[in-house]
C-alpha cells in the first residue's frame, strides 16, 4: 500500500470477554481523557438511577444480555476492568469480515474506531467490555454523538496528517465526526452500500461486504476500489464517492 491511508470503522455490538487487568496508554488517551472522564460519570448516575427499559435503550441489550452488559459496566465503572485490544474485543460481521488478525500491526494502527465510551480508538488500544451506543441519551451529555463530534473530529484530524481517510461509517457512528470540517483538513472517500434498486442497503450482507472492502484498502490501497465486484457486490468510484451495489439476487454470506 503506497498511499498513507486510514479507515474509519464502527466498533460492533458483539464483543469478545475476559482480558487481562493491566495498565496500558491508548492512541487518544491524552487527547480524550477529560470527555471520556465526563462520560464515565454521567454513566455512572445513569445508571445508578435509570428504570430497566432506559438500561435497554442505551445499552441495546435485554434479558441475558442485558445482565452481562450491566456486569461489564459496573466492573468498568469500578476501575480497573479487564482489557484486551479492540480489534480482539470486537465480535461483529464486520469485524469478523475484517480479519483484523491477518493483517500485520502497521495495518492494524490504520483503523479508527469511534466509540460510544471512548470517543475514538485505534484497533490496537485495549479496551472493557462494554455496550453503549453512540445514539444513546446519557443526561447531561445526550446524544453522545453530539457530545463527542468537536472532540472525536479534531483527534482524527490530528492522527491522520497527510493521509486519505476512507469513510466506512454508518450514520449513528458519523454523526460522532464533523465530515465537513474533516474534509476541509483531509481527503475523504465515503464509501455507501445500497441495494440493487440503490435505495439504502442494510443488514447483515452489507456489513460482511464492508468489513471484506476495508481489509483490502488496509491490505491493497485505493486500488482496492478498482475491483468491479466483491462478494457479488458492485463496486464504483466516482471521484471521493465510492457506492457499493448490492446484486439483485444475493449470494450466501457466511458470518466468520
Amino acid at each position: 500500500m503506497a498511499e498513507r491511508l486510514f479507515v474509519l470503522v464502527p466498533p460492533s455490538q458483539g464483543k469478545a470477554s475476559g482480558g487481562l487487568r493491566q495498565i496500558s496508554t491508548g492512541a487518544f488517551d491524552a487527547a480524550l481523557g477529560v470527555p471520556r472522564h465526563q462520560v464515565v460519570e454521567a454513566l455512572r448516575s445513569f445508571v445508578a438511577t435509570a428504570t430497566t427499559r432506559q438500561l435497554e435503550v442505551a445499552l441495546s441489550a435485554r434479558g441475558s444480555l442485558l445482565e452481562r452488559a450491566l456486569a461489564a459496566t459496573n466492573e468498568m465503572l469500578g476501575g480497573s476492568p479487564p482489557t484486551l485490544a479492540a480489534w480482539r474485543r470486537y465480535q461483529g460481521v464486520v469485524w469478523n469480515h475484517l480479519a483484523p488478525e491477518s493483517l500485520t500491526p502497521a495495518q492494524r494502527r490504520h483503523i479508527l474506531v469511534p466509540s460510544g465510551l471512548y470517543g475514538l480508538l485505534a484497533s490496537d488500544d485495549r479496551i472493557a467490555d462494554y455496550r453503549l451506543k453512540m445514539n444513546a441519551r446519557i443526561a447531561p451529555l445526550a446524544p453522545l454523538a453530539r457530545f463527542w463530534r468537536p472532540h472525536v473530529t479534531e483527534a482524527v484530524i490530528e492522527r491522520t496528517r497527510h493521509a486519505t481517510i476512507v469513510n466506512f461509517l454508518p450514520q449513528e457512528h458519523a454523526a460522532s465526526v464533523n465530515m465537513a470540517l474533516l474534509a476541509s483538513h483531509r481527503s475523504v472517500i465515503d464509501v455507501h452500500f445500497v441495494a440493487a434498486d440503490e435505495s439504502r442497503a442494510v443488514g447483515h450482507d452489507a456489513k460482511a461486504v464492508k468489513g471484506e472492502l476495508a481489509r483490502a484498502v488496509l491490505v491493497e490501497g485505493l486500488v482496492a476500489f478498482s475491483i468491479p465486484t466483491l462478494l457479488g457486490w458492485r463496486v464504483e468510484r466516482r471521484d471521493n464517492a465510492v457506492t457499493v451495489i448490492a446484486p439483485t439476487t444475493r449470494p450466501q454470506i457466511t458470518a466468520s
